[in-house]
C-alpha cells in the first residue's frame, strides 16, 4: 500500500465558528467529526469513517456526520479542544493524546503492562471505569465513549539493534501517553508526533526509533522503508483504546433515542475494529518479513524487566497525584487490573500457553 495516500499536512486548519447548537434542517442535524488521523489511514482512519457512517445510519439519518481528517478543519492534536469548545460536535482519537489535560485521562487509553483490549472495556463496563471516564471528561464539556481498540501495539521500529538497557539511554523515540513516562525513566528522549511525521523523522535521523500502532497501520505509513528492526513485545501499550468524544451540551440536548443511537454506534464498533486490527496485523506482518526484509526482534529480558520497573514507578506516582480524581481513577484501574490479571493466569493466559506449547504458536 502506498504510504503517500495517507500523508496529509500537519498545518493548523482554519477553525470554524463555535457552535451554539448543531445546524438543523428538516429535523436533520449536521455534525462535524474531527479526527486525529489522515483520511482512511488503515486502522484508525478507517475506523473513524465507520463510526461516522454508523451514527448516521443508526440515527435513521437524523444525524448526518461529516468527517474531517487531521488538518482539514483543525490539527489532529486539536480535536479535543475543538469539541470541548463547540467548533465540532465530535471527534475520533485516543485518550493517550490528552495527558496535558490530566494524567488521569491516560489510563482510559493504555497503560504500560496494563489491560488488554477485552480487559480495558471490561473495566469500563463492569469495573466502574465508565463513571470515572464520564466524570473526568465532563470537566471539559465532553461525553466520552470507547469505540475501538488496536489490540497489542508493538515495541517499535529501531534503526539499530537493542541489546541492553544501556542502548536505550539518550535514544530519541516516538511514543505517547504513559509509555512516554516509562521511557523517560529509562533515559530515553520520548517525543510525541503524528504517524506521518514519525516517518519523516526516522528518515532524516531526527528519531532513532519509534512506535505507532502495529503492522497493518505501520506498513501503510512506510516505516519499513527507513527502519528494519521491528521489536516486540509492545509492553508500553498492551492495547490502545480508540474513543469518540461528543460535545456534552450537544449530546445532552438529543432526545433519548438519538442518545442511544450514538452510544450504540460507538459500543457496537469496539469488537469489529479490534478484530480487524488483529486480523490485518497478522497478514501485514507476514508481508513485512517475507517481502520487505523486516527483522522481527524481541527485546532482551533485561530491557523488559527495566521497563516493568519503570512502569511500576509511573503507576505509583499516579496513585499519589495531587488531583483526587486522578487518584480515584488509578485505584480503580489497579484494582481491576489485579483482579482480572490473577484470573487470566488460569483462563486466557493458561489457554494461550498451552496452545503455544503444543502448536508452536
Amino acid at each position: 500500500m502506498d504510504r503517500r495516500k495517507f500523508l496529509t499536512t500537519a498545518a493548523v486548519g482554519t477553525a470554524a465558528a463555535p457552535l451554539a447548537t448543531p445546524a438543523i434542517a428538516q429535523d436533520v442535524q449536521q455534525w462535524k467529526m474531527v479526527t486525529a488521523w489522515p483520511k482512511n489511514l488503515p486502522g484508525p482512519g478507517v475506523a473513524a469513517q465507520m463510526l461516522a457512517d454508523r451514527i448516521t445510519t443508526l440515527s435513521g439519518g437524523r444525524i448526518e456526520v461529516k468527517l474531517f481528517a487531521a488538518g482539514e478543519l483543525v490539527p489532529g492534536r486539536g480535536v479535543f479542544d475543538a469539541v470541548s469548545e463547540g467548533t465540532a460536535e465530535l471527534y475520533h482519537a485516543v485518550p493517550a493524546y490528552w495527558g496535558s489535560k490530566s494524567k488521569g485521562i491516560l489510563l482510559f487509553g493504555s497503560q504500560p503492562f496494563g489491560l488488554r483490549a477485552d480487559e480495558q472495556v471490561g473495566w469500563l463496563y463492569h469495573g466502574g471505569g465508565q463513571e470515572l471516564y464520564d466524570e473526568m471528561y465532563g470537566q471539559f464539556g465532553i461525553k466520552p465513549f470507547l469505540c475501538g481498540n488496536s489490540g497489542p501495539q508493538w515495541g517499535g521500529w529501531f534503526r539499530n539493534e537493542i541489546n541492553s538497557v544501556e542502548d536505550l539511554k539518550g535514544l530519541k523515540f516516538r511514543t505517547t501517553g504513559l509509555a512516554s513516562e516509562m521511557c523517560a525513566k529509562l533515559g530515553m528522549a520520548a517525543e510525541a508526533m503524528g504517524g506521518p511525521d514519525m516517518f519523516q523523522a526516522l528518515q532524516t535521523g531526527a528519531l532513532d526509533a519509534g512506535e505507532f500502532i502495529g503492522p497493518w497501520t505501520d506498513s501503510a505509513l512506510g516505516y519499513q522503508q527507513v527502519a528494519k528492526n521491528y521489536y516486540w513485545p509492545g509492553v508500553g501499550e498492551p492495547s490502545s483504546a480508540e474513543e469518540c468524544g461528543v460535545n456534552a451540551e450537544v449530546f445532552g440536548a438529543l432526545p433519548d433515542d438519538l442518545k442511544e443511537a450514538v452510544s450504540v454506534a460507538c459500543e457496537s464498533l469496539y469488537n469489529p475494529v479490534w478484530t480487524e486490527y488483529t486480523t490485518k496485523h497478522a497478514a501485514s506482518l507476514k508481508k513485512l518479513v517475507e517481502e520487505d526484509g523486516v527483522q522481527v526482534r524481541k527485546f532482551p529480558q533485561e530491557v523488559i524487566d527495566a521497563m516493568g520497573e519503570a512502569a511500576k514507578e509511573v503507576i505509583a506516582e499516579l496513585r499519589e497525584d495531587d488531583d483526587a480524581l486522578v487518584k480515584r481513577i488509578t485505584e480503580s484501574f489497579v484494582a481491576y487490573r489485579d483482579s482480572i490479571g490473577a484470573y487470566m493466569t488460569y483462563a486466557d493466559n493458561g489457554q494461550m500457553n498451552a496452545r503455544a506449547a503444543v502448536m508452536g504458536y
